[in-house]
């Protein structure tokens, strides 16, 4: 029992920390990922190097198709494709799933470096069209038809009738979402038809060499500017940004959010060293007489005073080792679980991590075992050995 507080805190610091830097790396491998020849368009405006507020849900609508396709004329940039995303129920005869569809442009596969596994893919004068026509993930397909040919056959999204006409490759996690279980629609069709709106959620654009890709940046926030109407740059309404910056920014919320979690998990140890600071008034009182005999016999101050501080922080040492075994078993579980999912979730124990906890536990050990070895080691010897 004396122990418990620290396993817990321990472990709570060991598993938050190992969590925190498998979602950071994760993250980040993600954002890698994407390339360096790309160029992402967010409604919004970033404050202070921060993200908008696009990223954190929050539904911006100053980004139009439009402009999506006045970025792809620009020089050095080779293409340029319009996001937005919803959720809905896919059915197909007795089949019925929830799965996410996302409405894009026709150079999708051109952008995100990707193909078609099967049939074709949307054409432009289908998204001018307004198309009802769907490209469905490999989960999908597998889902709704099995082993069965999809080609041809209608499947229904939120009670609209779609034709599909192709099927992705398997791709696995991208841009933090399995590709495979996306079914993609022409974005003007997702637009009007599916979710009754005129804005889009993101651009993002292929550019002709990374080197150009600052230039390119500059040369997207002076379109935007001109077409919003935008004449001070603190006034923008959107946020361009490469990889690379992506990178620094989120690399600097997931460190400050990781170290945030360890620091309320640490809490916990502070609420153990209180717990054992209690337990160790009761055992000065219940050692009362064999302190005195001890004092009696020569013993020193000094040395009651070493022996109660040796015994609480070998009481925290031992219950840190068993909270590092229990944190590293709790951050295994979760890699696990997570890659069931599809996720490449890397599980990640840094040194770090275990010699703060240790430290942790064994300062706290010394520091709430202060003042009941203090009080025992001030003990007068003649009233220790008459304590009943």
């Amino acid at each position: 029992m004396t122990m418990l507080g620290i396993i817990i805190g321990v472990a709570a610091v060991i598993s938050i920390m190992a969590v925190g830097a498998s979602a950071q790396d994760l993250l980040l491998a993600q954002v890698r990922a994407m390339g360096s020849d790309l160029i992402g368009v967010l409604p919004g405006m970033s404050e202070e190097g921060g993200p908008p507020a696009a990223v954190f849900g929050i539904e911006i609508t100053t980004l139009t198709y439009e402009d999506a396709l006045a970025i792809e004329e620009l020089p050095r940039v080779t293409a340029a494709c319009s996001y937005v995303k919803g959720r809905g129920t896919m059915s197909f005869l007795n089949e019925i799933h929830d799965f996410d569809y996302t409405g894009i442009s026709s150079n999708y596969l051109e952008v995100e470096d990707t193909s078609i596994a099967q049939g074709r893919f949307i054409k432009q004068d289908e998204v001018n069209g307004l198309a009802k026509v769907a490209v469905l993930g490999s989960r999908v397909k597998e889902e709704l038809f099995g082993e069965d040919n999809p080609i041809d056959q209608r499947i229904k999204i939120n009670q609209v009738s779609f034709r599909v006409i192709g099927v992705m490759k398997e791709r696995g996690t991208a841009a933090f979402q399995n590709q495979d279980e996306q079914v993609f629609v022409p974005v003007k069709t997702a637009q009007k038809i599916l979710l009754g709106i005129d804005h889009i959620a993101l651009i993002r654009a292929k550019v002709s060499g990374a080197e150009n890709t600052d230039l390119v940046i500059s040369q997207v926030e002076n379109l935007l500017r001109f077409r919003h109407h935008i004449k001070d740059p603190l006034k923008d309404d959107f946020t361009v940004m490469n990889a690379a910056q992506a990178l620094d920014i989120l690399g600097a919320i997931t460190q400050a959010l990781k170290m945030f979690l360890a620091m309320v998990a640490a809490i916990s140890l502070i609420v153990g060293g209180i717990g054992i600071m209690n337990i160790m008034f009761v055992v000065v009182n219940e050692r009362t007489r064999e302190i005195g005999l001890r004092k009696a016999l020569g013993a020193k101050r000094k040395s009651i005073l070493f022996q109660f501080l040796i015994e609480s922080a070998t009481m925290t040492l031992l219950g840190g080792v068993i909270g590092i075994v229990l944190g590293i078993l709790i951050a295994y579980t979760v890699t696990v679980g997570v890659n069931y999912f599809g996720y490449d979730w890397k599980f990640i124990v840094t040194p770090l991590s275990v010699f703060v906890s240790s430290f942790m536990a064994v300062s706290i050990g010394l520091i709430f075992g202060l003042w009941p070895a203090n009080r025992a080691s001030k003990l007068n010897p003649i009233q220790a050995l008459r304590y009943e």
